[in-house]
């Protein structure tokens, strides 16, 4: 593309590339403006003698076309790009489910001069129709090896822009504490936990209780309680109660591996939230819960709920990986919803 001040007579055709800041006899001239004969001569009749204008070279891409291919080769499934504007494409999500950026892929288009792509941060929950991204072509075109190289496929890693959708999930919670305390630790845990996964469209279907004072028979009731979620099929399993996880060979864990699971994490580096265990039995994680969870503030359970429930894998790097804004702002709170208890066991 062309840019830069061409005499009057030589402007027709080509594009303004600056806005005249007054209307000249009625007539606007804003920048991207296509310049016709009747616009040349208004000009001219006013004094003007050069513009600045833009020409498309060939081989070049306008910047609405290019906006809308570069558009559809990021997104995948469950996003939908707007009708580009000045080469502006705003993109929102049309489901309930988390969003996944690739980062290294994202880096590399803006990298492309003349294409900027401003996202929200990988693994964001996000809602039907909420904006996701906004993508911009600077330029009134772009050359078309650009946009070529923009709309590039990857298949071995999908679209730049992925969401994975919260589709109904079925939850098992098993609570821990002496026989005592069942109904406050039922009543502190479990109306919290029911609110975060409804708001997640997800639901507890099953909910079960550990006399921790057992000592032996308080690990062979984990035992029996988890082997019965997997069986009855749940997606997860969240435990939590009295019990802090403190180390790999506590009670739970070793519940875990005595049903050949895999303990993946216990603590991770967000706060608050640190005591959390992750564990998986086969493919179902298993959610050792900290206190917190009695909480609807913002914690822990915040950033890992949305994506085991979207159905991603979370190893031991992606748990890491939380620590980086693993500092919470606990000033927000989910707002609280129905709360009646399934049948306890």
């Amino acid at each position: 593309m062309k840019f830069g001040p061409v005499p009057i007579d030589q402007a027709e055709g080509k594009i303004l590339a600056h806005s005249i800041a007054k209307s000249i006899a009625g007539h606007a001239f804003h920048k991207g403006k296509p310049l016709h004969a009747a616009d040349i001569a208004v000009l001219r009749d006013h004094g003007r003698k050069i513009v600045f204008v833009a020409e498309l070279e060939p081989g070049d891409v306008d910047q609405d076309e290019a906006a809308s291919r570069v558009a559809q080769a990021i997104c995948g499934s469950q996003l939908e790009p707007s009708r580009p504007v000045l080469g502006r494409v705003n993109i929102q999500a049309q489901c309930l489910g988390v969003l996944h950026v690739h980062l290294t892929r994202l880096m590399a288009l803006n990298e492309i001069t003349g294409i900027t792509l401003a996202t929200l941060n990988s693994f964001s929950l996000v809602h039907p129709n909420q904006p996701v991204a906004t993508l911009k072509v600077i330029a009134y075109a772009l050359p078309g090896s650009s946009v070529r190289m923009a709309e590039s496929d990857q298949p071995e890693t999908g679209p730049i822009l992925q969401i994975r959708p919260l589709n109904p999930q079925a939850v098992a919670v098993i609570l821990c504490g002496s026989a005592q305390s069942r109904r406050r630790v039922t009543d502190s845990f479990l109306p919290p936990l029911q609110t975060r996964l409804e708001a997640l469209n997800s639901t507890i279907n099953r909910v079960s209780y550990v006399n921790t004072n057992d000592g032996d028979l308080g690990e062979g009731a984990f035992v029996q309680f988890l082997s019965q979620a997997v069986e009855a099929g749940a997606s997860l399993i969240v435990l939590a109660g009295e019990m802090a996880i403190l180390d790999d060979r506590d009670i739970i864990p070793h519940a875990v591996e005595r049903l050949d699971g895999e303990v993946t994490c216990f603590g991770v580096p967000v706060d608050p939230g640190a005591l959390l265990m992750l564990a998986y039995l086969g493919k179902i994680p298993v959610l050792g819960a900290p206190r917190c969870a009695r909480s609807l503030e913002l914690n822990v359970l915040d950033r890992v709920l949305p994506r085991l429930l979207s159905g991603e894998q979370l190893d031991r790097a992606g748990i890491l990986a939380l620590g980086h804004g693993g500092l919470l702002d606990s000033s927000t709170q989910f707002r609280s919803s129905s709360t009646v208890r399934p049948e306890e066991e």
